[in-house]
């Protein structure tokens, strides 16, 4: 099972700050954004550009693989000032 966590903008439009993922077998992030949309139209917005990943708190692209027990955190792009 993996933990997927969301952040600031993301977590206050799915009404959810995370979500355990029953999971099998090592794949990559892109592959389990493809599980997740079959899973939710919510879980669509993931798509928008600005989405950053991170896996186990390292910030990573969708081509990163995850195995079983990782958390996988997704959020908005962080600006400041």
């Amino acid at each position: 099972m993996i933990h997927i966590r969301f952040f600031a903008s993301l977590r206050e439009r799915l009404g959810s700050a995370s979500m355990n993922f029953e999971y099998a077998g090592e794949q990559t992030v892109s592959q389990l954004l493809s599980e997740l949309y079959e899973k939710s139209d919510n879980l669509l917005m993931l798509k928008e550009q600005d989405v950053m990943v991170a896996v186990n708190q390292t910030l990573c692209g969708h081509e990163a693989r995850i195995n079983d027990g990782d958390e996988i955190a997704f959020f908005p792009p962080v600006t400041g000032g």
